[in-house]
This record gives C-alpha cells, structure tokens and sequence, in this order.
C-alpha cells in the first residue's frame, strides 16, 4: 500500500496557523499487535486545543498529529494480532499527545488492546465522537464518584461532548440530576437527555439553585469541567461527605474552607494520564468502558450529539468552532472530506 497519508500536522504552537494539512510519512508496519485504520472520521476534544497552544506531553521523532479519538475500518492487521480482522469496524482513543500520531489522518495505528467493535447499529461519526467523553465520564461517575441511585448530582456543561454523556450515564444509574448551560438552545438539549434540573448559570446562581432543588442538603456528587471559581463555588453546593470529581485540575487552596468543613472528597480526572505514562492495563480498562458505552448506545440508551462534522483539511476550522463555544455536543472530522467545503 502507499507509504503515505494526508494528515493535519502541528507545525509549532500558536494558533490555528500552526496547524498544517501536508503529506506524512505511514510507518506500517508497526508493534506486532498493531492494527491498521484507514479512518473515515475523527472527534475533536478541548485537549487538542490545548496542545496546540500549549505543547504536547511527549516530543517524538514523526511528524506531530493530534486527535485521540477516531474511527474507520481494519486494513491490515499485525502478526501478533488475535481478534481482529481486515474489514472490522473499530473505534478507539489513542495518539495526539506527541510521539504516536493522532486521529487528524487517512490512517491510525492502534494496539489491538485498543480497538472496540463498533456495533452495526452505529455509524462512523458517532463512533468517533465516543470514546474519550465515554472514559471521561464512566471513570468520574461510576468508579471515582461511584453514584447511587437518588442521589443528586450536579454536573456542570451539560451540553458540552462530555456533560452530555455524563447526564446519560447518571439517569441509567437512577441519579437525579442537575446541570448548569450558557444558552436556552442548549438547555433544551440537557432536558432532552433526562436532566432533572437545568441552571442557566449566566441568569441563576447555580449554588442557590442546587440547595434549593436539594431542599438545603446540598448534592451528593458533582462533576466539575470548569474548574477556578466555579469549582470553589461548587463547594459550596455540596451535601456533608459529598464527592466532587474535577477534569480543570485540583484547586488552588479552599478559601473558606468549604471543603475541609464539609469533609468533602476531591477526586481529579485526566484520561490521557494512562497514555502518556504507558499504564498498559490501565489503557485495557478505559477500552472496556467504551466498549460498554458502545453497547449503550446501539441499545438506544446513551445518545451522541454531532454538533458540526468538518473534513479533514478544515481541521483548523473545527477547532476554531470548537474554541468558540457554539458547540452542542461533538464536532467531527469526515475523513475523507471536501477540502472546499464545511459544516
């Protein structure tokens, strides 16, 4: 096969102008349980952002492509590859934090370990736009935060990739939920998915609105994907012995002691921590979530929003889109795509 792929390449840091859709090398093949992917979408997330401006967490040799979520179908398989075959559907979260290339490509390789079926029911798109949101969200609630059923959860950005799912997989488990929007279109969206309790937090206190939906107990648990103040703040609307599960990061200091009085648990997320120190078996566990997410959502459970789909070569585009706060849910990369053209 041809050696070469068309990929959106990181050229430095900066904004959108550092990134590049060029011809890069395709090192297949690769480890011996690698899979090829010849990918037909790919999931942006705010990390890409961030690595771009910032920098990735590993310096590599190949060319830097970011992207960790993608999906498409099996090309070729290594020797030590068991349960996958040419022609098998596959999504998966992997690369995009420098050294092994990202999702922003013609093509990904992917540790066997990695790969999730994705069901017939689901399209490309959809399960492009799963894997990282799904991890994200079944680690802080199901296993940080362990939820139980009734209890009041608050979770914030409700209407962003991550706030969606997590809202889903908290109504499976019985929870009641609140969550806090900036706009009425994406307050419709976070009652369509079963939230019990939507806060526009431009308009409301989200605190006063939580003790008084809690009749002033406050929440049982609280996922935060804000951080800074709104975070303390979040504190502040906690039951005693209450869990808080942050993705921004531990804060800096509880002010007022809000924390320490209420002997509430802080829990931190950050699911690219398994990729970039090499916790192989931690990386098999965050595959099974997304295989289980997967089944969900072929059962009409658990619903994943396209806000905007972009070709490949828009990539920059997409992810100005994403930095704008438009978004309703995912924005998508169509591999391949008109490069003249976009959602």
């Amino acid at each position: 096969m041809n050696q070469t792929m068309k990929a959106v390449v990181l050229t430095g840091t900066g904004g959108p102008e550092a990134l590049s859709y060029q011809e890069v090398p395709l090192s297949w093949p690769g480890r011996d349980d690698d899979v090829l992917v010849r990918l037909a979408a790919a999931a942006l997330n705010p990390a890409d952002i961030y690595f771009r401006r910032m920098g990735t967490y590993v310096q590599g040799e190949q060319p830097c492509i970011l992207g960790h979520d993608g999906a498409g179908e099996v090309l070729e398989v290594g020797p030590g590859v068991h349960n996958l075959r040419p022609g098998d559907r596959v999504c998966f979260c992997n690369g995009g934090i420098g050294a092994d290339p990202g999702t922003y490509a013609e093509y990904a390789i992917v540790p066997e370990a990695l790969a999730v079926r994705i069901h017939p029911k689901v399209d490309f798109c959809t399960a492009a736009a799963l894997p990282l949101v799904a991890i994200t969200a079944w680690e802080a609630l199901y296993e940080r935060a362990a939820i139980t059923s009734a209890e009041p959860v608050l979770i914030h950005a409700g209407a962003g990739g991550t706030g969606q799912i997590a809202i889903q997989l908290a109504k499976l488990r019985g929870a009641q939920v609140a969550t806090t929007v900036s706009t009425p279109a994406k307050a419709k969206v976070a009652q369509a998915l079963g939230a019990d309790l939507v806060i526009a937090y431009h308009e409301e206190d989200f605190v006063s609105a939580v003790l008084g939906w809690t009749k002033g107990n406050g929440a049982s648990v609280a996922l935060d994907n804000v951080g800074g103040d709104a975070l303390h703040a979040t504190f502040r609307a906690m039951a005693p012995y209450g869990r808080v599960v942050t993705l921004k990061g531990m804060p800096e200091g509880d002010g007022d002691w809000t924390a320490y009085n209420r002997n509430l648990t802080v829990h931190n997320i950050m699911m690219l921590t398994p990729m970039w120190l090499g916790l192989a078996e931690r990386r098999v566990e965050q595959a099974k979530y997304v295989a289980k997410a997967m089944t969900l959502v072929a059962d009409g459970q658990l619903r994943v929003t396209i806000s905007a789909r972009f070709p490949l070569a828009k990539a920059a585009t997409a992810q100005e889109y994403l930095a704008s706060g438009a978004a309703v849910g995912k924005v998508v990369l169509e591999i391949p795509g008109d490069p003249e053209t976009s959602s």
